[in-house]
């Protein structure tokens, strides 16, 4: 690998609100976001993006163009916005956004957004589809951040690294730890989902917090749902944000779904996020981590954040935000692929296989070569 490459990430995640990319820089193996820009989507396309899982064929195959053709108008606005001529890029990489994720012994995963559209646009290497090769070497697909968590934090001291995107998941790295990951529970998936239900499709997410703070949360119910069985499972475990649905909120919180008890309903998923992660860092951080670092949406929620660190000031663990560390928590996923994306490009290991279950290291990702000519 030449002495510095440079690389776009792309990421859509679980909450389907919006495209993120970062552009990142590689020398060694010092990874740094030179660039981030996050550009959110209609209302009516998030929409129809969770419901994609239940597409018939024809209407889930325009999905995927129309994604790829948007996002290489995205890529071409963030390059145009931040002055980055098309021929300095080693790769772009994307994540694709997942429509099915169902791991397992016959498990399958799709994620679309045609990355064609991408390439073609810039005429430069795009990475993409990540999942399925881990998957068929005996593996989750997921989570896959994790690899880059041990990329960083594997030389310092024991860390957790959580990131709250739709879904939450959680890795351990640092001296001594074999570094290994696994989904936590629901991340803001529950909380977005109630917020535009509650709102009519007026507002998208809880904003600051702050109809959790001016609730009351219901904490027997909360501390039922911990004792489903996939939060007594041992790792590596994953999730998809099928789990986490409207219809999930109204089985476990019929009554508080209303109007008038709309706040203590809000702190209640606030708290049911917060606690499967103050949980699962309690059963399985190793000896010695004192420190969670918080990435992701809800690394934007002053109210999770609070709940978190109160559950485990118990342990004496620090809950701060990776905006303390100077990357932006929505810049962790997309810079992760970015980092992904550069590896498979060299055909060099991009994978962490005890954070998946898979059977050995993989490269993980295909490629379109694009044209080269910009």
């Amino acid at each position: 690998m030449k002495k510095e490459k440079l690389a776009l990430g792309l990421m859509s995640g679980t909450s389907a609100d919006g495209l993120s990319i970062a552009l990142c820089s590689l020398a060694g193996r010092r990874l740094t976001v030179r660039a981030f820009s996050n550009y959110p989507y209609p209302a009516a396309l998030q929409a129809r993006i969770i419901a994609a899982r239940d597409m018939r064929a024809p209407e889930l195959s325009g999905l995927n163009f129309e994604l790829g053709r948007l996002w290489a108008g995205m890529v071409r606005k963030f390059c145009r916005s931040h002055r980055v001529p098309y021929k300095s890029l080693d790769v772009i990489s994307s994540h694709g956004q997942t429509v099915w994720h169902a791991p397992g012994r016959a498990g399958h995963t799709l994620q679309i957004g045609e990355a064609a559209f991408m390439a073609e646009e810039t005429g430069r290497p795009v990475a993409f589809d990540f999942r399925p090769a881990d998957m068929a070497a005996g593996g989750e697909g997921a989570p896959l951040i994790p690899f880059m968590d041990e990329y960083l934090f594997g030389g310092g001291a024991p860390v957790a690294l959580q990131n709250i995107g739709g879904v939450g998941n959680i890795a351990f790295a640092g001296r001594g730890v074999k570094t290994f990951g696994f989904d936590t529970g629901p991340g803001n998936s529950l909380m977005d989902t109630a917020m535009v239900e509650l709102s009519g499709g007026r507002l998208s997410y809880d904003k600051d917090g702050a109809w959790a703070r001016a609730g009351e949360p219901d904490k027997a119910k909360v501390d039922a749902l911990l004792k489903a069985p996939f939060f007594g499972r041992r790792p590596p475990k994953s999730l998809d944000r099928s789990e986490y649905t409207l219809a999930f909120i109204k089985r476990h919180f019929g009554p508080l779904f209303n109007a008038r008890r709309s706040k203590d309903l809000l702190a209640s998923l606030n708290l049911f996020t917060a606690a499967s992660i103050a949980l699962a860092f309690r059963r399985w951080a190793p000896r010695g981590t004192r420190e969670l670092i918080v990435s992701g949406g809800g690394a934007l929620n002053p109210a999770l954040m609070d709940n978190m660190a109160a559950l485990l000031l118990p342990a004496g663990v620090r809950v701060r935000s990776i905006a303390e560390l100077g990357l932006h928590p929505l810049a962790k996923e997309p810079a992760c692929f970015a980092l992904l994306g550069l590896l498979a490009l060299e055909g060099e290991i991009n994978h962490c296989p005890s954070a998946t279950g898979a059977r050995g290291p993989r490269v993980l990702g295909k490629m379109i070569y694009g044209t080269g000519r910009r």
